[in-house]
């Protein structure tokens, strides 16, 4: 707010300035003018002296040379000055620019300019600063886990769709949180109603054990018993090892997809807007095949972040000389695929490369955790889709295939 009023204060000043300067420049212009009928009147003067006559075209602000035998000689209505040549009187009317007049003009100009600019910065006060000066604090408060913080009611167009989003974030946000919280909840509940029921298999597995051990069971029939009641006991604690890691993996398999349409064509710009510049700054080509346009049954957002993720991978597995983006239709699906060169991946390691945390030996010296590709899967598996890697001629493909409406 303060730098906002200094702001004001120093276009005021220089406003002010400027009309100073201008009215200076004008009054000095009008002075010069004025002067010049004098010089034209001395040179009118002097010819006719010389001559006894003259040709008033030769002075511009002359409008007319009158003598006492016109009569009336010291009476006119226009702006005039008497000379004598040759021991007679004229009378030599000149003209005026209206530069006076300019002067008044532009000063209404100005100061109608200066009331403007004043309301102007008074709007954006009150409809701007003062509304963005309100939300200042809430990024703040919201990355420090303060859900609760109110957001003021802001119906201005320039900040009623920002708070509105950053409404739907703090929302967004507090149901994440209590998503987490409940399933937190839960995999513990889980994870102590397994470890007491893993006990009962495991007591029988450690009695079974000792008995063989220590040779209790002496008929054959006896021994056979209880090794299959530890096969048993050991299915069992299997079983439960598998609910553990599903529940331990449930936090990667809970994504929420909304079914709508989209045409191929938006969703190609919004990918062309976000990487265009970015891998021409980096001396990547980046190259987009002609497509057809086409309307997809996806979800637009989803199936973007999808395409974000496979040139994000392209970016940092790649050689960074060229990605692609080409196109492909077959049996009412559009394929969509992205390319980069510089693949150094195996090809025994496409089966595992969907998986969640498993990445390929080209990784070692590139950031990420893995979880890419398989939320890609996940993702178009929502969305009746399917998603495929295939490795040719040193290029890395995988390609989005995605319904048709």
């Amino acid at each position: 707010m303060k730098a906002f009023k200094k702001l004001c204060i120093i276009i005021t000043l220089l406003f002010i300035i400027l009309t100073a300067v201008t009215n200076v420049y004008m009054i000095r212009k009008i002075r010069n003018d004025e002067g010049l009928y004098l010089v034209e009147a001395k040179r009118l003067t002097d010819d006719i002296e010389e001559t006894g006559t003259y040709d008033i075209s030769q002075y511009p602000h002359i409008t007319g040379v009158f003598t006492e035998e016109d009569g009336r000689l010291f009476i006119s209505d226009n702006h005039y000055t008497i000379i004598e040549a040759r021991g007679q009187l004229f009378r030599v009317e000149y003209s005026i620019d209206s530069n006076r007049y300019t002067i008044l003009v532009l000063n209404c100009v100005l100061a109608a300019a200066l009331l403007i600019l004043a309301g102007v910065l008074i709007y954006i006060r009150k409809h701007i600063i003062l509304p963005f000066g309100k939300l200042n604090s809430i990024p703040q408060e919201l990355a420090r886990g303060n859900l609760a913080v109110q957001m003021p009611e802001e119906k201005s167009r320039f900040f009623g769709r920002f708070t509105w989003g950053v409404n739907l974030l703090r929302e967004s946000i507090e149901d994440s949180r209590k998503k987490e919280l409940s399933m937190q909840r839960d995999k513990k509940l889980l994870l102590l109603s397994l470890s007491h029921d893993i006990k009962t298999p495991l007591s029988a597995i450690k009695l079974n054990a000792k008995a063989l051990e220590k040779g209790i069971y002496t008929d054959e029939e006896k021994r056979r018993e209880a090794a299959e009641s530890i096969n048993k006991r050991a299915d069992e604690i299997e079983n439960f090892v598998s609910q553990i890691t599903k529940a331990a993996s449930e936090d990667f398999m809970n994504f929420e997809v909304t079914e709508s349409e989209e045409f191929l064509s938006h969703i190609i710009e919004r990918i062309e807007a976000r990487y265009a510049v970015q891998l021409a700054d980096r001396g990547t080509e980046f190259i987009v095949d002609k497509y057809s346009d086409c309307l997809l049954e996806c979800d637009p957002d989803r199936l973007a972040e999808c395409l974000q993720n496979l040139i994000e991978n392209a970016m940092k597995y790649g050689d960074g000389k060229q990605i692609r983006v080409s196109f492909d239709n077959m049996d009412g699906r559009e394929l969509i695929t992205v390319s980069n060169t510089g693949c150094t991946l195996e090809e025994k390691e496409l089966t595992q490369i969907f998986e969640s945390f498993q990445r390929g030996r080209n990784s070692d010296k590139a950031p990420g955790n893995g979880l890419g590709l398989f939320i890609c899967k996940r993702l178009m598996s929502l969305m009746d889709g399917e998603v495929y890697a295939d490795i040719q001629n040193g290029c890395f493909n995988i390609t989005l295939v995605v319904k048709l409406v």
